[in-house]
């Protein structure tokens, strides 16, 4: 009976122990538990820091900030140029057709469009965009296409005031231009970074759409380095933040916003098939914004490094060819003679993945990139040779070349008629295209070419009315010297057939 007594005793003792190893278990977990809960209450306290008590995004803060940083821009035009910006309403639809079809419901098709508001009257021409003040003593902001040409600015702020604007400065490739008024202690916006701005972000959009003063509307970022191919400038740098937040005429040069009232975009293009938002808007991104603007306000000008290379989105077809297992990056079509690229060893069919540590899973991207650095600048580039080969370059950026005032003013004009970009075959296109000269289209824009023929991006022209051409000036003195049709001869890469392109000046 003792020696039972005294197993019960033991087994009492150690099923005691059991249970406090047990409890022990259960609260070591319970505690865990409640560690992980508190890391994700943190979390979610992160995610969530500006949203109320009742769940609702809150875009008061972002509204109050922002509003008084955005401004009314009414810009005068000679009635000379009424036809001209009138027809860029309507870029999609061939010359003889548009006025036939402009106001057709069941003709239209998405479109991209800057969303300006014009008014026409015989007397004048009157549009109203918006613009932001970047510094209290009065720089402003705005797009390029809503100050174009314009005799005179006029800019009203938040509170009523009223000023004459003056230009500080163009860049046409991002479509941006530098406003300035004589006044002091203005309220104006931050800057944010566009660099860490994620889809799926509230924002929040600034502007005047149709004369309504001071309009706040919001949405989502819906995806990033967007090209919508809207910008017609030759060496155009195209990559908007997309939104759904509604913008309409009225709201280009507007704010993008983030809830703490940080600039983050200028909101510039809408897509739509009406005229009006439809769910689509772009926005330039900021960190191109405050490049361009610091230029603009130091130099007057935009410093602009290139790399020197002809590029393209990778796809599915071009990493079968590459044997590579990424269908994103960007493809390098062809790369410049005595450019930063080819100093730096960067080679035809070579596809860059990063630069300076950042993904480059588009051309957009990449070109935004580029075109935050100055001349002289080095670059740090990451590619795939091969489709194995994991390679790192330094490049050190040159300056974008230009041409004389002169020649600007002509030039730019024909080959925005044609709505296409050219550059000069090095010796690499000469053995693809088995060619011995000849200019290669990089991009096409909306104009002649485009409207009337079937011609296509990297379509190398060697001749126009059976005379050769060798050089952009040698194209151009061709274009020009003929009256009525013409007639351009040339091949693609890897094909052995000449095709022939006509069209009528």
């Amino acid at each position: 009976m003792r020696r039972f007594r005294k197993i019960n005793f033991l087994a009492l003792i150690v099923s005691l122990f059991l249970l406090f190893f047990v409890f022990q278990a259960c609260q070591a977990q319970e505690n865990k538990n409640e560690k992980d809960i508190e890391a994700i209450q943190k979390s979610a306290e992160i995610v969530t820091e500006k949203i109320n008590y009742s769940g609702i995004v809150d875009f008061r803060m972002a509204a109050k900030i922002a509003t008084p940083g955005v401004v009314n821009i009414r810009s005068t035009f000679n009635p000379q140029n009424q036809e001209s910006r009138e027809e860029d309403r309507f870029y999609n639809i061939p010359d003889p057709f548009r006025d036939f079809f402009k106001d057709d419901p069941f003709f239209r098709e998405f479109r991209f469009q800057f969303p300006e508001s014009p008014r026409f009257n015989p007397d004048t021409l009157i549009g109203s965009g918006s613009g932001v003040i970047l510094t209290p003593d009065g720089y402003i902001i705005t797009n390029h296409h809503v100050v174009k040409n314009a005799d005179e600015i006029n800019i009203t702020l938040f509170d009523g005031r009223s000023y004459t604007a003056s230009v500080i400065g163009n860049d046409p490739q991002t479509d941006l231009s530098l406003l300035k008024i004589e006044e002091k202690g203005l309220s104006f916006i931050r800057y944010g970074e566009s660099d860490i701005l994620e889809v799926g972000e509230w924002v929040v959009a600034v502007g005047n759409p149709f004369n309504l003063a001071s309009t706040v509307t919001a949405g989502i970022v819906s995806a990033k380095a967007r090209n919508i191919n809207i910008l017609t400038d030759q060496g155009a740098v195209e990559s908007f933040i997309q939104t759904d937040a509604a913008v309409n005429r009225g709201n280009s040069g507007g704010a993008l916003v983030t809830l703490d009232g940080k600039l983050v975009g200028i909101n510039t293009a809408i897509a739509t098939p009406t005229g009006v938002y439809a769910g689509y808007a772009f926005a330039i991104p900021v960190d191109i914004v405050k490049k361009v603007a610091n230029d603009l306000m130091n130099y007057g000008t935009v410093k602009r490094g290139v790399l020197g290379i002809m590029i393209r989105n990778m796809n599915s077809t071009l990493a079968r060819e590459l044997k590579m297992d990424r269908a994103n990056g960007v493809y390098v079509d062809s790369v410049m003679l005595n450019s930063a690229a080819k100093n730096a060893g960067l080679k035809e069919k070579d596809v860059i993945i990063g630069i300076d540590g950042v993904e480059t899973l588009s051309a957009a991207s990449l070109q935004e990139l580029i075109m935050r650095k100055r001349p002289g600048e080095k670059v740090k580039i990451s590619l795939i040779r091969n489709g194995v080969e994991h390679i790192e370059l330094v490049a050190t950026l040159k300056e974008q070349e230009r041409t004389t005032d002169t020649a600007i003013s002509k030039n730019v004009d024909l080959l925005k008629d044609l709505g296409v970009e050219l550059a000069e075959i090095n010796e690499e296109d000469r053995k693809r295209y088995d060619v011995k000269s000849g200019l290669k289209i990089i991009k096409l824009f909306d104009g002649k070419l485009k409207r009337n023929t079937s011609i296509r991006e990297g379509f190398v022209i060697t001749s126009i009315n059976n005379k050769a051409v060798t050089t952009l000036q040698s194209f151009l003195q061709a274009i020009e010297g003929q009256k009525g049709g013409i007639m351009l001869e040339g091949k693609y890469a890897g094909d052995p057939t000449y095709y022939y392109y006509a069209f009528g000046l």
